[in-house]
């Protein structure tokens, strides 16, 4: 008798091992200084989920008064006419023809530093710097542990500290998803500060795992215009600190609102959990999405 394959596989074991590769990073991060020093003018580059991480460590790393920092997707970079001290570059596979052809176009003009899941790639030979994080690589294509592994890693450079991150985490990866959710026919997810990136990125995750209706804003954002979206059977999820009197405005829309109070990666760790048993039940298999590989690589 054939195996039963089980959905997402991949996605589960990886997901649920996020608090431990945070931990891992962390002290990863502190025995090492590999990253742009204080004060000094940084952009971060990324695609898809990689951008989205960029995001939130310019803003952590703005925040906590370590000099300018910019996030771009990688196809999108203004970078040689910027005076940057250093281009951070965050990839899963290294094979990311964006991210390349960005650093062939910096030619060692500027101090460049990889974060990098598979440490055999060929972005390692055209970087100054390499952070290596083969531990938290994935074979499912739908990122969960990388992401936020480098992120955790960003984010103990400029002094957060994540304990309670991670012991929320530790619950949560295990927790089980009400059905209102997995039921629910739209998402919108809200974020402040850094979380503005890790918003996006929850909704990254629900699009290629679910094929499913969702949408990210700016928390303050979201009452100019996407809230008229909010109904019954429809999910806003805000992570971190809520605007005033959002909640009372979501639910008077009779939509259902999150918002735990809890820290806003350890939340991110709980909707990768919520994603994947909703693909589940939808018969999807996140391993292997519509239309996705695990590295974009460009012909030509």
């Amino acid at each position: 008798m054939s195996e039963q394959i089980v959905l997402g596989a991949h996605m589960e074991e990886e997901l649920v091992s996020q608090p431990e590769m945070w931990r891992r990073a962390i002290a990863q991060q502190q025995g090492e200084d590999l990253l742009p020093a204080k004060g000094a003018k940084v952009a971060v580059v990324g695609c898809g989920t990689s951008w989205f991480m960029a995001e939130a460590y310019a803003v952590a790393r703005e925040a906590a008064g370590y000099g300018v920092t910019d996030a771009f997707a990688a196809s999108e970079a203004r970078i040689v006419t910027r005076d940057y001290d250093a281009v951070v570059a965050i990839t899963r596979s290294g094979t990311t023809s964006e991210v390349l052809q960005l650093l062939e176009e910096l030619d060692g003009n500027i101090r460049t530093v990889g974060i990098i899941g598979d440490v055999d790639s060929p972005i390692v030979g055209k970087l100054d710097a390499v952070v290596q994080l083969p531990y938290a690589d994935e074979q499912s294509v739908v990122q969960t542990r990388f992401a936020t592994t480098a992120l955790a890693y960003l984010l103990s450079s400029v002094g957060e500290d994540l304990e309670h991150a991670i012991t929320q985490a530790e619950t949560l990866v295990n927790a089980a998803t009400p059905q209102e959710l997995v039921d629910a026919e739209q998402f919108t997810f809200l974020g402040r500060g850094f979380a503005v990136g890790l918003a996006h990125e929850a909704a990254l995750k629900m699009r290629e795992a679910v094929q499913g209706w969702t949408e990210a804003y700016p928390a303050m954002d979201y009452r100019h215009g996407p809230i008229s979206i909010a109904a019954p059977n429809r999910v806003t999820w805000m992570l971190g600190e809520q605007p005033e009197e959002l909640d009372t405005q979501v639910r008077s829309a009779g939509a259902i609102y999150i918002n735990e109070d809890r820290h806003p990666l350890a939340e991110l760790a709980y909707i990768h959990r919520v994603t994947l048993d909703r693909a589940r039940a939808r018969r999807m298999d996140p391993d292997h999405p519509r239309n996705l590989t695990r590295s974009v690589i460009l012909e030509g």
